[in-house]
């Protein structure tokens, strides 16, 4: 059985900014890194086996900061894969997040974000994304599992590693969660910046989540 400790990244310029931040990138703000030293405080005891991120700069950077205070950080290997990614947005990459997100649910009667995460899933609105881009560029819901699963295959192939820690994005785990959480877990709520979210894999490679945007293990 694999523990995988799945960490958001922390809080960047995009997200200060309130504009869309799939798969482009901007560095930790300074209270960014404030959220990752305390993610990596309530991580620091607990022996982590490896480290994995997606490979954008703000999770490669926020899981560099978590390494450091690991009592295992003298053995810590960090490996980044785009499989960990954020959903991609295509055309509304880098758009105010309430003008993006107002023309994605426009066309099924939502008018802003609070109203989509209120009355939609995770995976219908990556599709409404991808149809309300004019390019057709965004990544639907099956592209983005596809994606994710090539990821767990990784995982499940990791001999030896039982506690893993994973960092990736905000809406990519508030996918996870709507798909793995277990019973009474809120998944309508989005993770918050460097929150803590556990995923169990079990030796046949099947998930559950057993906590979701904790500040704390």
């Amino acid at each position: 059985m694999k523990r995988i400790y799945l960490i958001r990244h922390g809080k960047t310029f995009i997200n200060k900014y309130n504009k869309m931040q799939g798969w482009c990138d901007t560095p930790l703000t300074a209270e960014g890194r404030e959220g990752a030293e305390q993610a990596a405080e309530a991580l620091k005891d607990l022996p982590l086996d490896i480290a994995l991120s997606s490979n954008t700069l703000r999770a490669s950077e926020t899981c560099e900061i978590i390494m450091q205070k690991n009592c295992n950080k003298d053995l810590l290997q960090h490996l980044a894969y785009p499989y960990f990614r954020e959903h991609f947005y295509g055309y509304f990459e880098g758009m105010d997040n309430d003008v993006a997100w107002r023309m994605v649910g426009a066309a099924h009667g939502f008018t802003s974000a609070a109203d989509l995460a209120k009355n939609a899933t995770c995976d219908q609105i990556a599709d409404w994304t991808k149809e309300a881009d004019p390019y057709h560029d965004a990544e639907d819901s099956t592209e983005f599992w596809a994606r994710w699963q090539k990821g767990f295959d990784l995982i499940s192939q990791l001999d030896g590693a039982e506690n893993i820690l994973l960092v990736s994005h905000g809406f990519a785990i508030k996918s996870l969660a709507q798909r793995f959480a277990v019973s009474g877990i809120d998944t309508t709520v989005h993770p918050r910046n460097a929150s803590i979210s556990t995923l169990v894999m079990d030796d046949q490679g099947q998930l559950r989540m057993t906590s979701y945007n904790q500040l704390h293990l």
